[in-house]
C-alpha cells in the first residue's frame, strides 16, 4: 500500500511503473491511456490430492476447483491494487504459475500487469464495478479500440482431467499398428471442452459480445502423465457503442508491427 501511495496521480513527486514495451507504452498512450502503475497479485496455494480410477476417464473436480481458485485470488488482488490507484483498467496481463521448492504440491499463482486511466474520462468499467483486465499486448489493446471495441475482462476456464491407463490386452494388441487411441482422444476432447465452456460461462456474466485473444494451453505439472490441466484464457470484449464503425488503423511512424 505503501508503495501504491507514491504511485497516487496528482501526487507530487509521483512516477509510474510498467512492463510495457516503449512500443507499447506509446501505443496505450495514443489509445488515450495514460499508464499509472504497476498492480500485481499473489496467491500461494496447496493443491490437495484427488484420486482418480485407474482405468477410467474423469474430471478431477478438486483439482479443477484449486487452480481456478488459486488463479482468481492472484486476480482479485491485482485488481484491488488497480483500484487503490483509481485505474479504469489493467493491460497486458500476464497470469503465471510457479512451482516452489517447498512442497510438490505448493505453487504461486502470480498476476501482473500495468494499471491505466483513460485521459478523456468515460465509464470503462464492466458490468461489476471493476477496472477492465486484457492479456492483450499494447498494439492488440491499441487495435482493439481502433475497431470499436473495448475490453471488459480477462475470462478463463480450467479442467483437471485425468486420463485413463490403457489395458494390457490393448497395449499389446496395438504393437507395431497405426490406430487411433479413441479413449484418450475422447480424453483430451472432453477436458478441453469443459475449460472452454467455462470460460464461455464467465464472458457472458460479464455481458461479453465475445473473447479475443483466446489461449487453450496444457499443463502436467506435477501430477504424472495420466492427469493433466487444461487452461483457457482470454479477453471478454463488447462494442464501444451500438452503432460503431470499425476504423482502418492508422500506422504509427518509426514503431515496428
Amino acid at each position: 500500500m505503501a508503495r501504491l501511495a507514491e504511485l497516487q496521480p496528482g501526487r507530487p513527486g509521483s512516477i509510474f511503473t510498467s512492463d510495457l514495451s516503449v512500443n507499447e507504452f506509446l501505443l496505450v498512450r495514443q489509445a488515450g491511456f495514460r499508464p499509472l502503475g504497476l498492480v500485481l497479485g499473489s496467491s500461494v496455494y496447496h493443491v490437495g490430492i484427488q484420486v482418480g480410477r485407474w482405468g477410467k476417464n474423469q474430471e478431477l473436480g478438486t483439482l479443477s476447483q484449486a487452480m481456478y481458485h488459486a488463479r482468481e485470488l492472484a486476480m482479485t488482488r491485482m485488481e484491488a491494487e488497480a483500484n487503490v490507484l483509481g485505474a479504469d483498467g489493467i493491460v497486458a496481463v500476464r497470469l503465471e504459475v510457479e512451482l516452489k521448492e517447498w512442497g510438490t504440491d505448493i505453487a504461486e499463482f502470480i498476476a501482473v500487469g500495468t494499471a491505466v486511466k483513460a485521459e478523456h474520462g468515460g465509464n470503462w468499467r464492466n458490468n461489476r464495478n471493476q477496472p477492465f483486465t486484457s492479456d492483450l499486448s499494447g498494439q492488440d489493446f491499441w487495435t482493439l479500440l481502433q475497431t470499436g471495441y473495448m475490453p471488459l475482462g480477462m475470462v478463463m476456464g480450467t479442467c483437471v482431467y485425468h486420463v485413463a491407463h490403457r489395458k494390457l490386452g490393448n497395449v499389446v494388441a496395438n504393437i507395431g499398428q497405426n490406430t487411433e487411441l479413441p479413449d484418450f482422444t475422447q480424453a483430451l476432447y472432453d477436458a478441453r471442452e469443459l475449460a472452454m465452456e467455462r470460460m464461455q460461462r464467465e464472458a457472458e456474466r460479464l455481458q461479453a459480445e465475445g473473447i479475443v485473444g483466446v489461449n487453450l494451453s496444457q499443463h502436467n505439472h506435477t501430477w504424472g502423465g495420466h492427469t493433466t490441466e487444461f487452461f483457457a484464457i482470454g479477453t471478454a470484449v463488447r462494442p464501444i457503442r451500438a452503432d460503431h464503425e470499425i476504423q482502418r488503423p492508422t500506422m504509427v511512424l518509426g514503431l515496428d508491427s
